[in-house]
């Protein structure tokens, strides 16, 4: 039997509220985190990879990804309402930060370190991505039982 998906009003404001702070993250990233991997990226490629201090780029992008996680966490309480859902979520969020952030520098420290995997390793841990697969594939589950 089928389980009716609904989201109260409240749940609904909360999420877009959510939802905003996420894009507020965004808008103000250059303010708020040291990241110089974000010029980088915006700018020719050729020059090689910007000066950068190794311990304030893991607690930028660290800090960053703590933020992100603890919205798209309060994003998917208030989608489901589920604890379980909430502490899975928190463990594969954790897992993956630690995979990608060691990811991360070992590129970084590589001779001739390939500016596609860096960039796309680096825009996991800056955007709130998980969240985006997260949503659906805790819905289908939901959706079935």
């Amino acid at each position: 039997m089928q389980k009716k998906f609904q989201l109260s009003k409240v749940s609904i404001a909360g999420i877009v509220f959510l939802l905003v702070l996420l894009v507020l993250v965004r808008v103000f990233q250059t303010h708020l985190f040291y990241d110089p991997l974000l010029a980088f990226f915006e700018v020719s490629l050729r020059d090689g990879l910007p000066e950068y201090d190794g311990v304030r780029l893991f607690f930028g992008l660290a800090f960053r990804y703590f933020i992100n996680s603890i919205l798209s966490l309060g994003i998917l309480w208030l989608a489901f309402n589920d604890s379980g859902i909430v502490k899975l979520s928190a463990s594969l969020l954790l897992i993956f930060f630690v995979m990608l952030i060691a990811a991360l520098f070992i590129v970084l420290n590589t001779d001739n370190p390939s500016f596609l995997i860096l960039f796309y390793i680096r825009r996991f841990l800056i955007q709130p991505l998980f969240l985006i697969l997260f949503v659906p594939a805790f819905y289908y589950q939901r959706h079935m039982r």
